[in-house]
C-alpha cells in the first residue's frame, strides 16, 4: 500500500493490498459498530424486555435476556465489537448487574459522539466534555443515593426483584423466594478482611444446577452440594453429625517417578508383594479410622482395595473432588486440608449435620450439609428444562451481584428509570455553566443517559418521547425525584412506592464503565492490520483471521 512519498519516490509501509482505514471513516465505522451492538441487546432491557436465541454451529441453543450471557456467546469480529463485549464482561464481575444498560449507555454516548464530530466538534473536546459529565454524573448519583442497612429485607428484597424482572424464571411469588434465598446465602458468606471491612466472595456461594422439578424447588443447602457419588457400594449412603476429613493426598500406592524394575523368580514372592501393597493400603485406613473421622472427600483417587477396607470401617468416601469444591467444603465445616495421612489428627476434621447420597434426575450426587455457620453455601437450582435451568442460573448469579453490592456499599437509588431523569436533568443544568464545546459533549451525555427510561417506555409499548418529557418535567427542580416508567401500568408513577429499587454501585459502574469505553473508541483514527502470530496470520504484516490478524 503506498503511504507517503519522498522526492516523487512511492514509499510502501504496509505489504499491498493491506487494509487500512482511517480518519473519519475510522471513527464512522467503530461508532457504526458500536450502536449495532448496543441494538441488539437494547431491547432485551427491563421487565418487558425480550429474549435473544443464540444458536452455536453445532445446534447448541440458548435462551436469554442476560446483556452478558448474549454478548459473550455473540460470535463477533470486529475489534469495537470485542470492546463492548468486554466492558459487559467487566460490568459482570464488578457488580454482577446491569450489563445490558452499560451496553446501552455506551452505543448512545458513541451515537452522539457521531453527531458532534459530524458538526466539527474534535474528539479530544468530545472526550473531554465526556470526563467532566461523568465525574459529575456520579456526585449526582451519591447525592440521591438512599442508605440501606444489610439486615432490612424489605428493601433488600425489592432489589432482588427488580434485578430479577427481566428474567423468564416465574412468578412474582416465584421470584421472591428466589430473592429471599440468595439474600440468606450472601448474608452467610459475609467475611472480614484484615483492615476490618465486610467482604464477600461470590466464588463460596456455588450455584448447582440440575433440570428437573419446578422453579420453586430451588433451595438454599447450609453446605456444599458435591456433584460426585460415593467411591463405593458397601459404603454408607448417609452419615448423621459427620466428622468430615478432606484429604489432597491419593489412598493408593504411587508410582515410582523413575523408571523402576521388581524382578520376581517364584509365585511366593508375588504373593508377598501384593500382601505388602495391601497391608500398605490397610494402614492408610488405619490412620483415618485414628483420626475418628466417618466421612472422607479426596482431591485424588482411591484404590480399590482401600475402598473396601474403608467400607468395612463404615466411613462415607467421595473420590477425585475438585479443588474448588474441597475450598468450599472446607469453609462450609470447618475441615483444614490435609496432605500428609501422618498428619491427619482429630482437630482437622470438619462437622456437619447430614452427608447423604441422593439421585437427582437420575444422577447421584453427595449433599453435605446441617453445617454450624457455614462460610459457604450451595444454591440448587432446579426447572423444568435444560434452558430453564441455565436461565435461573443466570438470574441468581445476577441478584448475587446486585445483592452483595448493596449490602457492601449501603446505598440504593429509584429505579424504573427514575434515577437516569435525575442525572439528566443535572447534567443539563451543570452544562450551561461550562464554557466552550464541552457543553455540547456534556449535553450528548445526559442524552445518552435517556436512553434507560426510553426504552422501558418502548418495551412497555408506551409513547417514548412523551414519557420522557413528562418525567423530565416531574423532576425538574428537584433532587432525588421518584417518578418513572411503571410497565405494568405503563404509566409514569411513584417508584419509591412500587418499591423499585437498584444499587447505587451498579448505576455508578454503569457510567464509569460505559465513559470509558466510549473515551476509548474515540480516540482511535486509523485501523492498522498487525502482524500475524500464528501461521494463519499470513506472514508479517498479513491479514489473516488468527490472533493479532485483521478479517477483511
Amino acid at each position: 500500500m503506498a503511504e507517503n512519498q519522498l522526492g516523487g519516490q512511492q514509499v510502501l509501509l504496509l505489504p499491498e493490498g493491506s487494509s487500512r482505514i482511517l480518519g473519519r471513516d475510522a471513527q464512522r465505522t467503530n461508532i457504526a459498530v458500536a450502536v449495532a451492538v448496543a441494538n441488539a441487546v437494547k431491547t432485551t432491557l427491563g421487565p418487558k424486555g425480550m429474549d435473544k436465541m443464540l444458536v452455536s454451529e453445532l445446534g447448541d441453543i440458548i435462551i436469554t435476556n442476560d446483556g452478558a450471557t448474549i454478548l459473550d456467546e455473540m460470535n463477533v469480529e470486529h475489534p469495537v465489537a470485542k470492546i463492548m463485549v468486554d466492558i459487559a464482561k467487566t460490568q459482570d464481575k464488578e457488580v454482577g448487574d446491569g450489563t445490558t444498560s452499560v451496553v446501552i449507555m455506551a452505543g448512545e454516548l458513541l451515537k452522539g459522539a457521531g453527531e458532534l464530530i459530524e458538526q466539527g466538534i474534535h474528539p479530544t473536546t468530545i472526550i473531554r466534555g465526556y470526563k467532566m459529565a461523568a465525574e459529575n454524573a456520579t456526585q449526582i448519583l451519591e447525592n440521591v443515593a438512599r442508605k440501606v442497612d444489610m439486615n432490612d429485607d424489605a428493601i433488600l428484597q425489592k432489589i432482588a426483584q427488580v434485578s430479577m424482572g427481566s428474567k423468564n424464571v416465574g412468578d412474582d411469588n416465584t421470584k421472591a423466594q428466589l430473592g429471599k434465598i440468595v439474600i440468606k446465602a450472601v448474608r452467610q458468606v459475609i467475611d472480614k478482611d484484615a483492615s476490618g471491612k465486610s467482604v464477600i466472595d461470590h466464588d463460596f456461594i456455588k450455584v448447582e444446577k440440575k433440570a428437573g422439578g419446578a422453579i420453586s424447588d430451588t433451595n438454599l443447602i447450609n453446605g456444599v452440594l458435591v456433584d460426585k457419588e460415593i467411591a463405593h457400594p458397601g459404603m454408607p449412603r448417609s452419615i448423621s453429625n459427620a466428622k468430615i476429613a478432606l484429604l489432597d493426598v491419593a489412598l493408593e500406592i504411587e508410582k515410582t517417578e523413575t523408571d523402576a524394575k521388581i524382578e520376581i523368580t517364584s509365585p511366593e514372592q508375588m504373593q508377598a508383594f501384593l500382601q505388602q501393597e495391601e497391608r500398605m493400603l490397610k494402614d492408610m485406613v488405619k490412620k483415618i479410622e485414628a483420626s475418628k473421622a466417618n466421612t472422607l472427600f479426596t482431591q485424588k483417587g482411591i484404590d480399590d482395595v482401600a475402598q473396601h477396607y474403608l467400607s468395612k470401617a463404615g466411613i462415607l468416601a467421595v473420590r477425585r473432588v475438585k479443588k474448588s469444591d474441597m475450598e468450599k467444603l472446607s469453609r462450609a465445616t470447618g475441615a483444614k486440608i490435609v496432605t500428609s495421612l501422618d498428619d491427619l489428627r482429630e482437630p482437622d476434621l470438619g462437622k456437619a449435620g447430614l452427608v447423604e447420597e441422593r439421585k437427582i434426575s437420575g444422577e447421584r450426587m453427595v449433599f453435605v450439609e446441617g453445617c454450624k455457620d457455614p462460610k459457604s453455601v450451595t444454591i440448587f437450582v432446579r426447572g423444568g428444562n435444560q434452558q430453564v435451568v441455565d436461565e435461573v442460573e443466570r438470574s441468581i448469579t445476577d441478584v448475587i451481584g446486585a445483592i452483595s453490592s448493596v449490602m457492601i456499599d449501603g446505598k440504593y437509588v429509584i429505579g424504573g428509570g427514575s434515577v437516569e431523569i435525575d442525572i439528566a436533568n443535572g447534567l443539563r443544568a451543570y452544562s450551561s455553566n461550562v464554557g466552550g464545546r464541552e457543553q455540547l459533549a456534556i449535553q450528548k451525555f445526559a442524552d445518552a443517559v435517556e436512553i434507560v427510561p426510553r426504552t422501558l417506555a418502548e418495551s412497555a409499548g408506551m409513547d417514548a418521547i412523551d414519557t420522557l418529557v413528562q418525567l423530565r418535567s416531574m423532576h425538574k427542580g428537584k433532587s432525588g425525584g421518584v417518578e418513572g416508567v411503571d410497565i405494568s401500568k405503563n404509566s409514569v408513577s411513584d417508584m419509591l412506592k412500587r418499591g423499585v429499587f437498584e444499587p447505587l454501585k451498579v448505576k455508578q459502574q454503569a457510567i464509569y464503565s460505559a465513559s470509558e469505553a466510549a473515551e476509548i473508541i474515540l480516540r482511535i483514527d486509523d485501523i492498522i492490520s498487525s502482524k500475524g502470530r500464528s501461521p494463519s496470520g499470513g506472514g508479517p504484516g498479513g491479514m489473516g483471521g488468527g490472533p493479532g490478524g485483521m478479517e477483511d
